[in-house]
């Protein structure tokens, strides 16, 4: 008995004050805890406080197919590019009228004479001539591939009196060469890419070194042939009467030179027009409506003769007559 008493007195003296202790310690754990862990989670939840970006889905469409969404900035503009512009193709260049007689050649003789004219004679459209009215009256107000046009009917004039139009022409005892008759030295005097007769056969670099040399002395001396000077210091037809008066009278016959054409090429029509149009209709057309059949007995009992008012109000009308 006495030992039951002294066990209690230690578990009131000794043990119920550590369990009320370890209580009040968890008690106190129990309510700071979530504090703590609420600083510690603190940062990443204030890191971002707006909502979070919405993506646009797609929109749907017939079928079950979705459409494709917003184009990026890139995208739209090249839309935009591609709705402004023109569906008309780009015009090819015009060959102007020139005097190649009927040589198989012809056409490139022409390409590489306005070729040269936008490389080493790209000077010589912008020249005026002060004797430019007696071979070419419209020349000063002319645009520029009028004026080219000029400069290439002019060539081919010359090399009609020069070699009859043959490549391989040699005059003066072998000493000039080609379709413009040139002599080796003066091409390698004046730069040009042939530089010897064999080269000089060939009508590109024949015609190439021509419009390089004019280029130079027309520029040079401020004239086409006024005083034998210009294309006349190296070019024999032209100190003929009658050889020059040729070539005048030929390069002023053409549209491009009387004033005549405007353009070399055809008038477009207006593009507000043609896209409005959108090319021909495929529709058939439609059929003329079927004329009722009083009207129709009447065109026939009168052979064609529409009747008037006032005859179909008297008495003695009668479409089924003759």
């Amino acid at each position: 008995m006495c030992g039951h008493r002294q066990s209690a007195a230690h578990v009131r003296t000794h043990i119920l004050p550590v369990l009320r202790a370890g209580g009040m310690v968890h008690a106190m754990l129990h309510k700071v805890f979530p504090l703590v862990t609420a600083l510690f989670l603190a940062p990443s939840a204030f890191a971002n406080t707006g909502p979070a970006p919405l993506t646009p889905a797609p929109a749907p469409v017939s079928g079950g197919i979705m459409a494709p969404g917003p184009k990026a900035p890139e995208a739209q503009a090249d839309s935009l590019l591609a709705v402004s512009a023109s569906p008309r193709p780009v015009a090819r260049r015009v060959i102007p009228e020139a005097r190649w007689g009927t040589g198989a050649g012809r056409t490139d003789w022409s390409l590489s004479v306005l070729s040269a004219l936008r490389g080493p004679a790209r000077a010589l459209p912008a020249t005026v001539p002060a004797d430019i009215a007696q071979w070419c009256p419209a020349y000063p107000s002319a645009s520029r591939d009028q004026r080219e046009a000029f400069w290439l009917g002019l060539v081919s004039a010359l090399a009609k009196h020069e070699s009859t139009w043959r490549p391989t022409a040699v005059g003066g005892g072998g000493q000039w060469v080609g379709l413009l008759q040139i002599l080796p030295a003066t091409a390698r005097g004046y730069g040009c890419e042939a530089r010897s007769a064999e080269a000089l056969k060939n009508p590109r670099l024949n015609l190439a070194c021509g419009m390089r040399i004019m280029a130079r002395t027309v520029k040079r001396d401020g004239v086409i042939s006024h005083n034998m000077r210009g294309v006349a210091a190296d070019w024999g037809p032209f100190h003929s009467r009658s050889k020059r008066e040729d070539m005048m009278a030929w390069t002023r016959s053409q549209d491009y030179c009387s004033g005549l054409a405007r353009s070399l090429r055809p008038v477009a029509r207006p593009e507000a027009l043609t896209i409005m149009a959108g090319g021909p209709s495929t529709r058939p057309l439609a059929r003329p409506k079927q004329l009722d059949a009083p009207y129709a007995r009447e065109i026939i009992a009168t052979k064609g003769r529409v009747p008037a008012q006032e005859d179909r109000r008297t008495s003695w009308f009668d479409p089924r007559l003759d």
